[in-house]
């Protein structure tokens, strides 16, 4: 296997936590790889609603950091909220610096939106529901630009490296032309979330937490991850990944109803903007009860639909749907994870030299239930403040090192098994009768096919929900319907420790 030594940190995943870690290395240099080119199979550049900031006159971090909290149902960490918070405007203000094209009212402050579980309007937007890719956009122009950052645009996590005493050095890429062993001063780890192990999803499909599997297989701690985000509204149009509702649009006033037009949780006006779990459990129910679940905006945008939200407006065209006209039919998907790699706001994990950014690790700052929007926001000011502590890690070891075995891959038959049993069996709702046998299912398919990274998630992910004996904020047991008077995290030693452990 070829070697490669890079003298500043390594930067595994091209979405806004990465880049956004890569610019704030400088002047150290920095070794960027993505699996595509840059901006292609992004969440980042899917995301609709914008970024989550204090940024209006009748706001501040601190209202923001009560929002985070009661979201989060028990499981944040105030301090990490308090630093998300609190480097909100600043954030804002720096991703517009780099050209991100917020919207703007009359008088030149940031436009901001309504989404659900906030106090206040404060959703930094571009272009009504074009954020993500309009943001990272502007990132992706200047790490092209940059001097010290070189990009890999054709490489895929294969294993992490590490050191004798534990700390990681370096990782295995898979590349167009064979693997390849690279060696650096410290590893950043900003690939993405596990949308993709679930039939149902509004993420990219590759997204198969990956990153989560090889720094569980490092060492590494993993903290809370049965928490996955249901979104109330992907479009139920027969597509796989299923397009976006952005949620601006029940801020806008769009309402949730049946196919007879009843409301799913009732008529107050602000009866569609609770968290989102407890809206994903209203959709979710209305399905199974044969009533159907429809997103109606006719009232609330009708004519205004394609300059207010052309993003949703397109795809309910290329669906054959005019939203004016039409309720748009609506199921909960796999959108977001909660928990993750166990990282601190600078991104460091429980690894030395490893560090974790984005939805790929949980900080602390979403607990239970992610609050809207805020996961764009953590992306960019955590993925800075981590790519200023990866620069200060020292030069790679010339010494001996532990190369990994390259973590399998999977034929196709075997992943959409997979996304069908996380589906149906870590979904919405669930029970511990399915877990146990999904559980069994996945171990199986570990025995038969080895180590592979979906497979590691997934299991992770299976054995944290069936040690959660409660339903809290995202995660959902009808044989537990209620929720402990304690909360307490999942924390998962890194391999090959003890399972799963409940911590205060």
């Amino acid at each position: 296997m070829r070697r490669h030594i890079h003298e500043g940190p390594l930067v595994i995943g091209g979405g806004l936590a990465g880049l956004s870690a890569a610019l704030e290395a400088a002047p150290r240099p920095v070794l960027v790889v993505s699996p595509t080119p840059l901006l292609q199979a992004s969440a980042t550049a899917w995301a609709q609603g914008g970024v989550a900031a204090a940024v209006g006159p009748d706001d501040a971090p601190a209202l923001h950091a009560a929002d985070t909290r009661a979201a989060g149902a028990g499981l944040v960490q105030a301090d990490a909220v308090d630093a998300l918070t609190g480097d909100g405007p600043a954030t804002v203000a720096w991703l517009a610096a780099l050209g991100a094209p917020f919207d703007r009212d009359a008088g030149g402050g940031f436009a901001v939106s309504l989404e659900a579980a906030h106090s206040r309007a404060r959703v930094a937007r571009v272009g009504g529901d074009g954020a993500g890719r309009a943001v990272l956009s502007a990132l992706v122009a200047a790490v092209r630009a940059a001097s010290h950052v070189t990009a890999w645009e054709d490489g895929r996590l294969g294993g992490l490296i590490t050191a004798p005493d534990g700390r990681v050095v370096g990782a295995v890429i898979r590349r167009a032309d064979g693997p390849v062993q690279v060696l650096a001063s410290s590893v950043v780890l900003a690939t993405g979330g596990v949308g993709g192990l679930f039939a149902e999803t509004t993420t990219p499909t590759a997204l198969l937490g990956e990153g989560l599997a090889a720094a569980w297989r490092a060492g590494a701690e993993v903290l809370d991850p049965e928490f996955m985000q249901f979104h109330p509204t992907a479009m139920d149009v027969g597509l796989d990944p299923m397009p976006l509702a952005t949620e601006a649009l029940r801020g806008e006033g769009a309402r949730l109803i049946d196919r007879h037009g009843a409301f799913l949780l009732g008529p107050a006006p602000d009866a569609d903007l609770k968290s989102r779990d407890v809206v994903a459990r209203a959709v979710h129910r209305a399905r199974a009860d044969g009533r159907g679940a429809f997103l109606d905006a006719r009232t609330a945008i009708g004519a205004h639909f394609p300059e207010a939200f052309p993003a949703v407006f397109a795809a309910c065209l290329r669906a054959g749907i005019d939203p004016r006209e039409t309720p748009i039919p609506v199921a909960a998907a796999a959108h977001y994870h909660m928990g993750g790699i166990a990282a601190a706001v600078d991104g460091r994990t429980t690894v030395p030299g490893l560090f974790a950014v984005g939805e790929c690790a949980a900080t602390g700052v979403h607990g239970a239930n992610r609050l809207a929007s805020n996961s764009l926001l953590e992306a960019a000011a955590f993925g800075r403040r981590a790519g200023r502590a990866a620069a200060t890690e020292p030069s790679p070891p010339t010494g001996r090192t532990a190369v990994p075995g390259l973590m399998a891959e999977l034929p196709g038959d075997v992943l959409a098994r997979v996304r069908r049993i996380m589906s149906d069996r870590m979904g919405v709702v669930r029970d511990g009768v399915g877990l146990r046998s999904a559980r069994t299912e996945i171990l199986d398919l570990i025995a038969r096919h080895g180590p592979a990274g979906p497979l590691d998630a997934a299991r992770l992910m299976i054995e944290a929900a069936l040690a959660r004996e409660e339903s809290r904020g995202g995660h959902y047991r009808s044989d537990f319907p209620e929720t402990l008077p304690v909360a307490r995290h999942s924390r998962i030693a890194g391999f090959p420790g003890p399972m799963v452990r409940a911590a205060a």
